[in-house]
């Protein structure tokens, strides 16, 4: 082509794949449920070049100490976008994020977003902060920015990805983790509300190979294999965080069970030359986990690994305080049960996939899986 054709034909930012008006459509949409987030303590409105967050009350604290983490959902993304359903996966997104805060005994203050996608549709992007406004709603976090990147070019125009980081804060002398937990202590169980947002290229690829779609009607789920797969997260952090302050309930510390399964994240948070005991037969496999090992024949070790099978969060409390935490969790509506004790290590045999010893970089206790499910 041609210099003079070249002029005849200019590229503008929109010809190139970027709608900054669809951006700023969005951003009308989206901006009610944000806002409905905000306390007194955010400054300004939606749109400015950075979220203000008082944090004036920190001024109260001894010794106040800052938590972030930051995560996505995986490839969970990729069932909301093939059922077209995209106001769940932020749910998602803010327990992935909250709860590791919560971890540690710390409050989470306020979270923000980012969003890249191929194409930017309003309505598909305001549907997925709306999700996410309404997880914060949940936390008692207040989501004070975020960003959308239309990538065109690099992502299809139906594809998206969303990540997300949060900051709490926690007394010093509040801190939660392998510190705290003594031998004798208790290991609570709190129920999932599925599968989460972990282990899902595991499961697309049992689904995939038995070539079941996301719409079949599934007797065992009750209903469609589709709306399984995206029922969200079950956010703990108001509840862990209403424990925490119990002294009653004696926690020494939470469990967030994401990646790795329960036995290697419960691991993270004990001391070394500590052991978890966890029996299985406390609990029984919620039907997605008996369906995925039964649909794929996945070997037992792998599901441990790589699936929560059930337990979204754990608790370990002083034993004199378990009946205190149990009641209220379960008044909470927060299916809870005793699933195994703490006790010095090396009680057993340390070979084969039931025992793990640290997880995750971290050289902390160990955790021992016994019995069958229930």
């Amino acid at each position: 082509m041609s210099l003079e054709d070249q002029m005849s034909n200019p590229i503008t930012y929109a010809s190139a794949g970027v709608d900054v008006e669809a951006g700023d459509r969005a951003v009308e949409l989206m901006k009610d449920a944000v806002r409905a987030t905000h306390g007194e303590q955010v400054i300004g409105g939606v749109g400015g070049f950075a979220g203000l967050f008082d944090v004036s009350r920190l001024l109260t604290y001894t010794r106040p100490l800052l938590a972030t983490s930051t995560d996505g959902v995986g490839t969970k993304v990729a069932i909301a976008q093939a059922m077209d359903i995209h106001d769940t996966i932020g749910f998602d997104l803010v327990g992935m994020v909250v709860d590791d805060i919560v971890v540690v005994g710390a409050e989470p203050l306020f979270m923000t977003d980012y969003i890249a996608c191929g194409k930017v549709v309003p309505e598909r992007i305001a549907d997925i902060v709306r999700g996410i406004a309404a997880g914060c709603s949940a936390a008692g976090t207040a989501l004070v920015g975020g960003e959308t990147a239309e990538h065109p070019g690099l992502l299809g125009e139906h594809e998206y990805d969303v990540a997300g980081a949060a900051t709490g804060v926690v007394e010093a002398d509040r801190v939660l983790g392998p510190d705290r937990v003594r031998p004798g202590d208790v290991v609570i169980g709190m129920a999932s509300s599925g599968l989460h947002s972990n282990g899902y290229s595991l499961v697309r690829r049992v689904i995939n190979q038995a070539g079941w779609a996301l719409d079949r009607q599934v007797s065992e789920l009750g209903r469609t294999l589709g709306e399984e797969l995206l029922e969200p997260t079950r956010v703990y952090a108001a509840d862990c965080l209403a424990l925490a302050r119990n002294d009653a309930a004696q926690v020494h510390g939470f469990s967030h069970v994401t990646g790795g399964g329960l036995a290697a994240n419960l691991a993270r948070v004990l001391p070394r030359g500590l052991e978890a005991t966890v029996d299985r037969a406390t609990w029984g496999l919620p039907p997605i986990f008996t369906l995925v090992s039964q649909l794929g024949n996945v070997p037992l070790p792998d599901l441990e690994r790589t699936l929560n099978l059930g337990v979204g969060m754990v608790a370990i409390v002083g034993a004199a305080g378990a009946d205190t935490a149990l009641a209220q969790l379960n008044a909470a509506g927060v299916p809870s049960w005793v699933m195994g004790t703490v006790q010095a290590a090396g009680t057993g045999s340390t070979d084969g996939p039931d025992y793990v010893q640290g997880a995750k970089g971290v050289d902390g206790g160990s955790v021992r899986l016994v019995g069958a499910y229930a």
